[in-house]
């Protein structure tokens, strides 16, 4: 009653953002990213069926109508993204969004499609999680830690390490990722807890209504990229979403998407590579205008997230969702 009494009074959209889904939001032996676990299949099963119960599920393809249009999205609008493109959104995910005649918008980083490696940010995870070193040491970025014996507790020197990371550039951050591999000899190979989608998935996924949009090429914080590189990951990303894909890729979501990972020069070359939209990783929800259609805002779903919590969530996102967190996406 409340969220509907709220929704009297604004017309605004909401859109979630998902990472992974898996069986269970905390399987056994795993060894990267816990909190990149969204939901488990149960949870997300659940979710979707109250958005489609309590409120209107939309795609990315009906709000570009809408505005073209001129007209505002239908009352209590939802879309539903994902980021980076893990193959358990294609395994797990997607069947249940076809089981329930939904659709939701899947960002992929194409580079990794193309070379079927674990992303950046999961295996830096990974390596802090099972090097048997005692130490982490990175001068590059003024980092000398003893690292600890429990897997819980090496979760958070991994969590708090890509925190100091990601102030850096993002060729900084590209540098000292791989010294740690070069330093602990843990280079980086395909794992089958963090394997992207195939394109032969992701065709797949279009043919069953999904859609399909950039994460750039190589899962790079764009507004840490120097300007030529930067513009690079934004058109190379769309060619080869276009190329493999069929059609135009309309949609980009900024990988990391804090307030420090996208600035004007990035909306407007994502503007110029022909993107109609973008998302950031910013918490809130969206009014349909042109002037913010670079930046929409949208709202996390986390793997503490029960039931009551996420309802909560979505009709009244001003109190129950998640503070936007520059290092996260």
């Amino acid at each position: 009653m409340a969220g509907r009494f709220r929704d009297a009074f604004k017309d605004d959209f909401r859109i979630l953002a998902y990472h992974r889904v898996l069986e269970s939001v905390d399987p056994e032996s795993f060894r990267f990213d816990l909190e990149l676990i969204s939901a488990s299949a149960e949870n997300f099963r659940e979710q979707m069926s109250l958005i489609k119960r309590k409120f209107n599920p939309i795609r990315f393809d009906e709000l570009t109508d809408c505005i073209d249009r001129g007209r505002a999205p239908p009352p209590r609008s939802i879309l539903v993204t994902f980021d980076d493109g893990y193959d358990d959104n294609y395994r797990v995910a997607f069947p249940i969004l076809r089981d329930l005649d939904m659709s939701a918008m899947f960002f992929v980083s194409t580079g990794h499609i193309e070379s079927g490696m674990p992303y950046a940010y999961d295996w830096l995870v990974h390596m802090v999680c099972t090097t048997s070193a005692s130490d982490l040491a990175i001068p590059e970025i003024d980092v000398a830690w003893q690292l600890p014996d429990s897997l819980d507790a090496r979760r958070g020197s991994a969590a708090r390490l890509l925190e100091i990371l990601k102030n850096h550039s993002a060729l900084v951050q590209e540098s000292v990722m791989e010294s740690l591999q070069n330093q602990w000899n843990m280079p980086r190979v395909p794992h089958a807890d963090c394997r992207p989608m195939t394109w032969e998935q992701l065709r797949e996924m279009r043919d069953g209504g999904m859609e399909l949009g950039s994460h750039g090429v190589h899962h790079r914080m764009l507004a840490k990229l120097p300007a030529h590189l930067m513009t690079e990951e934004v058109i190379d990303s769309k060619s080869m979403l276009d190329h493999n894909l069929g059609g135009s890729a309309q949609v980009l979501s900024y990988p990391v998407g804090g307030f420090n990972a996208y600035d004007h020069a990035v909306v407007e070359a994502t503007r110029s590579a022909g993107f109609r939209m973008a998302c950031s990783y910013v918490s809130g929800t969206n009014r349909l205008q042109l002037d913010s259609s670079y930046s929409l805002r949208r709202l996390h779903v986390e793997r503490g997230v029960d039931a009551a919590w996420f309802q909560g969530m979505l009709e009244l996102p001003e109190i129950f969702s998640y503070r936007t967190n520059a290092f996260t996406g």
